[in-house]
């Protein structure tokens, strides 16, 4: 075999690594870079690492992106929280789509490390899903009161891992939806309204607060609603 030719021809970058599986796996990991970027990434956890095991491979089968840990503790550890709250420096890279949890560990269970997702306020909007391999009613209610999207009763099936990238889709529509609701509900205030309160500040003596203009401007476009829907013989309330 010829290595000059083969460096040459086939692996024109082998130059710069030590052998042919180090080009190979640091293709591969620049691959796996660009397409992690559009994966769901699952948080998940559980105390027995041969369901840790089980679960990552139904996971990546479906083709999530998958970070396991063994406790509740390291699952908070994983999302930046510390003592309650989250740091005010993070990494934005590293983003978690999706929480799935053993319900009975040692030290902090599963419902528990659910009561801290949601109560940490960057953090309750990801989707927490519970499983468990008892069939407890009471357990199942808690959770679902508590916020949690789905209660699984083990063996996890590939069934149950499909239907996780709904909680995810769902999640994150309605909270586009809310945001795109929330701004068509806020109208913007013209120059028109801001002049009009800006004369009406030095008449009074007083400061305007951007809260009045906006209140301004919410009033103004009502009247300025009603009095257009009144050509037609309609009005809008």
């Amino acid at each position: 075999m010829n290595i000059k030719r083969s460096r040459e021809g086939f692996w024109p970058d082998m130059v710069k690594h030590n052998s042919k599986r180090q080009y190979v796996e640091k293709s591969i990991s620049k691959l796996d870079d660009g397409d992690n970027a559009s994966q769901i990434h699952v948080l998940a956890v559980d105390d027995s690492f041969v369901e840790r095991r089980v679960i990552e491979k139904l996971l990546k089968t479906s083709s999530f992106k998958v970070t396991t840990v063994e406790s509740a503790s390291k699952a908070l550890e994983v999302l930046g929280v510390v003592d309650g709250k989250l740091p005010s420096i993070q990494n934005e890279a590293f983003e978690i789509n999706l929480i799935i949890t053993d319900y009975c560990m040692p030290g902090m269970t599963g419902f528990d490390l659910l009561k801290k997702v949601k109560q940490v306020a960057a953090l309750k909007k990801i989707p927490v899903v519970v499983m468990s391999s008892e069939n407890v009613p009471n357990r199942i209610k808690m959770c679902l009161a508590e916020g949690a999207e789905e209660f699984i009763i083990k063996p996890v099936q590939l069934e149950d891992v499909k239907r996780l990238e709904d909680h995810v889709r769902y999640r994150r529509t309605f909270n586009t939806d809310a945001k795109r609701k929330s701004t068509a509900s806020v109208p913007s205030a013209t120059n028109k309204d801001i002049e009009r309160m800006a004369s009406a500040s030095r008449h009074n003596k007083r400061k305007i607060s951007a809260e009045e203009i906006q209140a301004e401007a919410s009033s103004n476009r009502e009247k300025q609603s009603i009095q257009t829907s009144s050509h037609t013989g309609y009005v809008i309330i």
